[in-house]
């Protein structure tokens, strides 16, 4: 497989005293769900921003696609923040219809399915939608891009856990297959069975990055035991 993403001698710091990365070297390949895994503080939002271009490094490139972090990166890059960013008055169907007004692969239709599948109603208004409610349909308007990487940040963690499986399923199958997923949570057990990579991130440093299944082979471990004997206080 090729590589979607790479990462290289990267440096990532907020002002003096607070370096995130010091030398980041990493590279995504095509068609992957990839956990990055670590605790509060460790850099996987920073590095998330990053690939979707609200952070700039200090040093170093970051290649997407064959092109650096900029305005062609951006047409096929698909972020889901950890926090809601919506304007909460309109209805769902607007927010569809600023979405497909926005983006040249936004997927009307993907939409308006998954939606009903979530049993979510277009008419609704965003603010008077469960916090759950209110994550699927950020959700759903992330993955309804044809987009070569999606960024999720936390995409599950307000979300109750009968509808965590609702959203892993609308996740793994409203993606290309030549498309990569990279995945950030706290909720490993609940995710781990859909994905195909791991990286345990500590500090700023990259202390694991290897496919999923020969990791657990090779620790006799799930992925959730494995991170919380690598990162046990």
């Amino acid at each position: 497989m090729s590589n979607l993403v790479e990462i290289s001698q990267v440096k990532k710091g907020y002002g003096i005293r607070k370096q995130v990365f010091t030398d980041l070297n990493l590279n995504l390949e095509s068609g992957k769900i990839i956990g990055l895994l670590g605790p509060n503080g460790s850099g996987k939002t920073t590095l998330i921003k990053m690939l979707a271009g609200l952070l700039k490094p200090d040093a170093g490139n970051i290649m997407i696609a064959g092109n650096k972090v900029g305005p062609e990166t951006k047409a096929v890059v698909s972020y889901l923040p950890e926090r809601t960013y919506f304007n909460e008055s309109l209805k769902i169907k607007n927010l569809v219809n600023m979405f497909k007004d926005f983006y040249a692969d936004f997927d009307e239709a993907r939409a308006y399915h998954m939606m009903e599948l979530l049993k979510l109603e277009p008419d609704m208004v965003f603010k008077k939608l469960s916090k759950g409610n209110k994550e699927k349909i950020q959700l759903i308007m992330v993955m309804s891009r044809k987009a070569k990487l999606y960024l999720l940040d936390e995409p599950i963690a307000g979300v109750d856990p009968a509808a965590r499986d609702y959203i892993l399923q609308t996740i793994i199958t409203n993606y290309d297959s030549e498309a990569t997923i990279l995945l950030s949570t706290h909720l490993i057990s609940d995710i781990e069975n859909i994905l195909d990579d791991v990286i345990f991130v500590k500090e700023g440093q990259i202390v694991c990055h290897q496919d999923a299944d020969a990791l657990r082979s090779q620790r006799g471990q799930s992925v959730d035991e494995i991170f919380r004997e690598v990162f046990k206080c």
